[in-house]
């Protein structure tokens, strides 16, 4: 891990790496680890190990532990490493503690197990688990987690609370959000994440209200596609970012939404088929319809050839 804060090291493309499984259901950590490579060498800005996308519902104590160090080790201090910790308070400490013994530079804070708790409940929650991790934290919002502006405006004054992740996509709640923590807080850095499925769908209205850090679940599998959008948005190329969202990530999302799990599953099937065997997902996720995954083989073929009329349409112009 390196000194500098977690807050000021997240800028740019953020990866969440699938796990891989061998054939015989264990963890691969090589094939992780090959993994976690690629995406660095892709342009990755931040790892996030053992997350939604990475399956941390389905690992045990010991295989998160194990994949964590991984993914610390791959980086190397290249980018910083964060890890997921989830379940009720009890258990996101252990994983947390885990994930600190590991060398990881922050958590992910997934929502409690199963019971929807009132805002004093979540309060007291993420808190317990920033007091006990000695890591930074973002907290992800999503499901039975949906924090009010008041809640996460404290939230932001724990010093290891770093920034919220938004997995609800309501962006009423989150200007009201931004607006309660800057009130708040109006000399404090806090991050801001779009942590929706496929969130290069909803990129230029969270940019709006001044998000502009999300999570790339399409990276892992298309890595160059994602960073040409990402460089787009970042130029103001509103002809390559219309480009991609039409061709290539609104079709990604209507895929997507063919399957139950497949925010996991289909990502998972589109790394193995560019090349990668980091194996299936385990239960209870399933895996995607043949007929699926051949739409997303040509789906992806149909991104590509959408990347090579961009870098045409640019030379183009720059030859006027």
């Amino acid at each position: 891990m390196t000194s500098a804060p977690l807050a000021q090291r997240l800028d740019g493309l953020l990866f969440f790496p699938v796990t891989a499984y061998g054939p015989d259901g264990a963890l691969d950590t090589e094939v992780f680890r090959a993994h976690v490579r690629r995406g660095i060498d892709a342009g990755a800005a931040a790892v996030f190990a053992c997350c939604g996308t990475g399956e941390f519902h389905a690992l045990t104590l010991e295989e998160f532990r194990v994949c964590v160090s991984a993914a610390v080790a791959e980086a190397a201090g290249r980018v910083p490493v964060i890890a997921g910790a989830g379940y009720g308070t009890a258990l996101a400490v252990q994983y947390a503690r885990a994930a600190r013994e590991a060398g990881a530079d922050g958590l992910l804070a997934m929502p409690p197990y199963l019971v929807v708790p009132d805002q004093a409940g979540l309060c007291a929650h993420y808190t317990a688990l920033a007091d006990a991790a000695g890591l930074d934290v973002i907290v992800y919002q999503r499901d039975n987690a949906v924090l009010a502006p008041e809640t996460v405006a404290r939230l932001a004054r724990h010093p290891r609370i770093v920034g919220l992740k938004d997995g609800v996509g309501d962006l009423d709640l989150m200007q009201r959000i931004v607006s309660a923590v800057r009130t708040a807080e109006p000399d404090g850095e806090f991050l801001y994440f779009n942590g929706l499925p496929t969130a290069e769908l909803t990129v230029p209205a969270y940019r709006g209200i001044g998000v502009t850090l999300y999570s790339s679940a399409a990276f892992c599998f298309v890595p160059e596609i994602a960073m040409a959008f990402h460089r787009a948005l970042a130029d103001g190329d509103d002809a390559t970012v219309h480009r991609l969202l039409d061709g290539f990530y609104r079709p990604l999302v209507e895929l997507r939404n063919k399957g139950r799990g497949y925010a996991v599953s289909l990502v998972k099937a589109g790394v193995r088929a560019r090349g990668l065997e980091v194996g299936g997902v385990r239960p209870p996720l399933s895996e995607p319809a043949a007929e699926h995954l051949g739409e997303l083989e040509a789906l992806v073929e149909r991104g590509y050839a959408l990347l090579a009329e961009t870098a045409g349409a640019r030379k183009a112009g720059s030859a006027v």
